[in-house]
């Protein structure tokens, strides 16, 4: 039987949040037993998804779940806005497109460091979904 660590939600609604909700990860992911390469790559990936929606929405909520099995460790981050919404999704996932004027890295490195990305958004609801699995 594995032993999980559930999951964590936390409201984004400060840049203090945003520290919050990675730590989060990282601490999840390290108790799943993912090493220390893989649990800074999930806290990137959390820490600029969280910076979205504080900047682009005003805010929103990270929620973090361990669904680490016998087989595999596994660690789904699901980020959630009530803002604008992405009106291009396509577009904002390609490298250097940016409508906040950074660099456009964001999104598209978030992508490169997950094995599952998914991005759903209309007007008054943007949800990001990314999973970052392994074997054991």
């Amino acid at each position: 039987m594995i032993e999980t660590m559930g999951n964590e939600s936390v409201s984004i609604s400060d840049t203090a949040d945003i520290v919050r909700a990675r730590g989060a990860a990282r601490s999840i992911a390290a108790h799943a037993g993912f090493g220390l390469a893989d649990q800074t790559r999930l806290a990137t990936a959390v820490s600029e998804l969280a910076r979205n929606a504080l900047h682009y929405a005003g805010g929103g909520l990270c929620e973090i779940t361990d669904l680490t099995n016998d087989a595999e460790r596994r660690i789904k981050v699901l980020v959630e806005d009530h803002g604008p919404g992405i009106p291009d999704i396509e577009r904002a996932i390609q490298d250097g497109y940016s409508t906040g004027g950074g660099l456009g890295a964001g999104l598209p490195g978030t992508k490169r460091l997950m094995d599952v990305f998914v991005i759903e958004s209309t007007v008054g609801l943007t949800r990001v979904c990314v999973e970052m699995i392994r074997p054991k």
